[in-house]
């Protein structure tokens, strides 16, 4: 209540400023009749003028003052009538205004805006979740580090933002960028591999297992790099090392980790009794498909992930109890920027597995990642 009565004493106190010009008295403003006021004042002094040289009698001279008297008089009339109006109708007006429609409006304004109910909007939260500005975020960021390219923190900042909008070929030179700029960390390094695991259709190339490698000598207990060096090992067919690798990170990693379901999952392809021909686990590439890959150039090396990833989707169709090839099968549509396919794979996707299972959270987290829609699914 104090607060109210505060902002009614304002209110009236600024009603008052205002008003208070406007209630003295202001210069007389000229109007439509001032002309012919002056016009029939010229004529009184010639009819004197000519009564004085003769030129007119005294009885013609009077009448023609009277006449041009009864003139005058009217159009004086007149003219203060229209003044006093004129004035009297812009005061009303801008009092009205100020008494009634300032106070109206400043109220909705402080309702709508200025409510101290209203929930906070702190810049470092709009920017870490900038909804459907993201591209103007990007297109910022990308104005400022034309300018400086050698800003390191440019680059870091900017290289993850690109792999969650699809970007992955932004997304490796920006990670290359911020390595050479900033020197090497094991956050960088593998980033800077999963980047260019996903712009290769989900391979682990020789410069991804680098990369990784790098990452671990900087950080033993990363998991990021140990996951992807297990991927590799079971996509070139050596299941043994592949299933320790994986056993090792299980083992390793804190209960309710959210990567352990993946890792699980791994586990138990690798430890089925009935391995797969050529060594490969089903929906993986084998090793002569990662070394033929090294050697294309980016056209062929892309006919050949969009071969595999059809091939892939084809056998999701079979079998679609393959959580691991969901996950591939959705993030190569968005390196092949066919989004309206990643968002129907994990729709199929979300059949398989529903949200309500460790799983179904994983591909909507990977859908929330890429900026694909689930279907309206809820976790």
């Amino acid at each position: 209540m104090l607060f109210w009565i505060l902002v009614a004493i304002l209110t009236a106190a600024v009603a008052v400023a205002l008003v208070l010009p406007l209630m003295r008295a202001a210069p007389p403003l000229p109007s439509p009749h001032s002309h012919d006021i002056e016009v029939y004042r010229d004529q009184l002094e010639e009819l004197t003028r000519d009564r004085e040289a003769g030129l007119i009698s005294d009885e013609d001279a009077e009448l023609a003052r009277a006449e041009i008297g009864r003139r005058l008089i009217a159009a004086h009339a007149a003219d203060t009538s229209t003044a006093a109006s004129r004035r009297l109708g812009s005061k009303r007006l801008a009092q009205v205004f100020i008494l009634l429609c300032l106070p109206t409006v400043g109220l909705c304004l402080y309702l709508t805006t200025g409510n101290p109910g209203v929930p906070a909007q702190p810049l470092a939260a709009r920017l870490a979740n900038p909804g459907e500005d993201v591209n103007i975020l990007i297109a910022k960021a990308e104005n400022h580090l034309a300018l400086n390219p050698d800003d390191g923190a440019g680059w870091d900042l900017l290289a993850p933002i690109y792999m969650r909008n699809g970007r992955v070929d932004d997304a490796v030179a920006a990670y290359d960028r911020a390595l050479r700029l900033l020197g090497p960390t094991a956050a960088r390094f593998g980033g800077y591999a999963e980047a260019l695991i996903v712009q290769s259709g989900g391979l682990v190339t020789a410069a991804a297992q680098d990369a990784l490698k790098k990452a671990l000598a900087l950080d033993a207990n990363d998991p990021r790099s140990e996951f992807y060096l297990a991927l590799g090992l079971k996509q070139e067919g050596r299941r043994g090392d592949a299933l320790a690798a994986f056993r090792k990170l299980a083992d390793t990693s804190p209960a309710g980790a959210p990567w352990l379901p993946l890792v699980n999952q791994h586990i138990a392809e690798l430890s089925a009794d009935t391995p797969v021909a050529g060594g490969a686990a089903p929906g993986n590439p084998t090793s002569e498909d990662i070394a033929a890959a090294e050697g294309m150039s980016a056209g062929d090396r892309q006919e050949m992930i969009r071969g595999m990833v059809d091939g892939l989707a084809g056998r999701l169709k079979e079998d679609p109890d393959n959580f691991e090839g969901w996950m591939r099968l959705i993030r190569a549509y968005v390196v092949l920027d066919q989004r309206d396919k990643a968002e129907n794979a994990l729709r199929d996707g979300l059949q398989a597995f529903p949200a309500s299972g460790d799983e179904g959270q994983q591909l909507l987290a990977l859908g929330r990642e890429l900026g694909i829609d689930g279907g309206g699914a809820k976790e």
